[in-house]
């Protein structure tokens, strides 16, 4: 038998319904689950199984499914849903000559792992059989179908639906979970002999496998160790609930790797983020998208970060970060605001109250309160004063500032850009610097102070008998 790495496997996954129990303008297939559209999960458990080739079966809405699923997949149309045995059949032409197994799988069906997937081709492949069905065992059976074995040999002879069940087939309690491992040409030979006689007038896949029973084809079942397969999404409430098992997964996957999340059930990330080694996240934390978080960081609480990359020993608290880079040894925040293409070197200081967008900070620049530095390259070292504003936008356009090394902006500087200040200058408090500043000069903006002797006296007389007319 050959090793399974070295066997072509395709995957089949339906997504053509249109869910309209979603109350949803939006394919159920792309509604998002911790960082992934809904439909992401199945096609990469089937990807990570060793799936070659990947083929959905679109109809509601195809042309956003294949949009949002990308190039990469190939698609065929389910114009008319005419149940699973039909959505099947419209892959006839791109799979019948498929020489290796063809794995069938509901598109809703987020808690299929890759392993589970693995062990269903291996049987499937081992025991040369013609459809291999993963099956499941449930106290409740309730509207799944309904394994039917032969008494004698536990063979198994059909799937019957719930609808279409005896009361008998509904006391069974092993169930079929929607996935199979088929023979191509077997599978697509017995969908053109099955017909829609049954209580929900469809085409059922299921009936398939009655079929190749009857004619002698060998059928197998592997039962799941996890019940929890068959789970799959056909409300915004299930939608939830499978959220909430797998984020319980993504968080124990994380603590079992050295990460520290201090309150799993007030932290949520997403699938997509990495997370290092002694890193800790507290509370009310949101980690979502390509996010990359260092070893020995602390996170939170009330942090909010995404498709950023973090790297060692660094601490962010109270703070947004989105599509940005921070250094090793960065302090961020509270209340500090990194926005698109942000990048902090090592050991950055950015504190409460301070907004950054596109803009470059040095090894070891402090900006430590109430800033907004838009556009803006900042050398290593330079301290910028609470209240300082890179005026970035003429009304027409964006303009840069750039701040050399080993500079000291002064508190309540505005900046008005373009403008360079040289390494080593200095800006006075309170100045408005509209031209460059040379190297170690100091940058003066401001009208020189004038105090009027008893101008206030004068004021509060003036005021005082306006009162009093009044």
């Amino acid at each position: 038998m050959p090793e399974l790495s070295s066997i072509p496997i395709a995957a089949l996954i339906l997504a053509a319904g249109k869910s309209t129990r979603m109350k949803s303008k939006s394919p159920k297939g792309l509604h998002g689950l911790l960082g992934k559209p809904l439909l992401r999960w199945a096609v990469e458990a089937a990807q990570e199984a060793g799936a070659q080739r990947m083929v959905l079966v679109v109809g509601h809405q195809a042309e956003e499914v294949k949009a949002a699923m990308g190039a990469e997949l190939e698609y065929v149309l389910q114009a008319e849903q005419k149940g699973t045995g039909h959505a099947v059949q419209m892959a006839e032409s791109l799979l019948a000559d498929w020489d290796g197994p063809l794995l069938v799988l509901p598109g809703d069906a987020p808690l299929l792992s890759a392993a589970l997937l693995e062990a269903l081709i291996a049987h499937h492949t081992h025991s040369g059989a013609a459809a291999t069905l993963l099956t499941a065992r449930l106290d409740d059976a309730g509207s799944y179908g309904r394994v039917v074995r032969d008494a004698e040999t536990g063979k198994v002879l059909a799937i019957v639906e719930a609808r279409d069940a005896t009361p008998e087939q509904l006391e069974l309690s092993e169930i079929g979970t929607s996935v199979y491992a088929f023979q191509p040409a077997a599978l697509f030979a017995a969908l053109r002999e099955i017909t829609p006689s049954n209580a929900q007038g469809e085409y059922y896949l299921t009936d398939a496998i009655a079929l190749l029973a009857q004619q002698g084809h060998v059928v197998e079942a592997l039962i799941s160790p996890d019940a929890d397969v068959v789970r799959g999404v056909n409300t915004r409430a299930e939608l939830g609930d499978l959220r909430r098992t797998l984020q319980a997964r993504i968080h124990r996957g994380l603590a079992e790797s050295g990460v520290t999340i201090l309150d799993p059930h007030n932290t949520y990330i997403e699938a997509t983020v990495k997370i290092g080694a002694d890193t800790t996240i507290h509370p009310f934390t949101l980690l979502s998208g390509v996010t990359d978080i260092g070893e020995d960081c602390e996170i939170g609480p009330g942090s909010r970060i995404s498709d950023s990359k973090i790297g060692g020993g660094v601490k962010i608290r109270d703070s947004y970060v989105t599509a940005s880079e921070v250094g090793d040894g960065c302090m961020i925040g509270p209340f500090a605001n990194l926005r698109p293409g942000s990048v902090l070197g090592k050991n950055v200081k950015v504190g409460d109250f301070v907004e950054l967008k596109n803009t470059v900070l040095g090894d070891g620049v402090s900006a430590g309160h109430l800033s907004y530095l838009g556009d803006a390259e900042i050398g290593a070292r330079s301290n910028i004063g609470a209240g300082t504003i890179t005026c970035n936008y003429d009304g027409l356009q964006k303009h840069r500032t750039v701040i050399g090394e080993d500079t000291f902006i002064g508190t309540h500087t505005t900046l008005v850009a373009p403008v360079t200040i040289g390494a080593g200058a200095w800006t006075a408090a309170g100045s408005a610097i509209t031209e460059d500043v040379p190297e170690n000069a100091l940058g003066i903006g401001r009208a020189r102070q004038t105090n009027k002797d008893n101008w206030a006296q004068e004021k509060n007389s003036t005021r005082a008998k306006r009162r009093h007319k009044e």
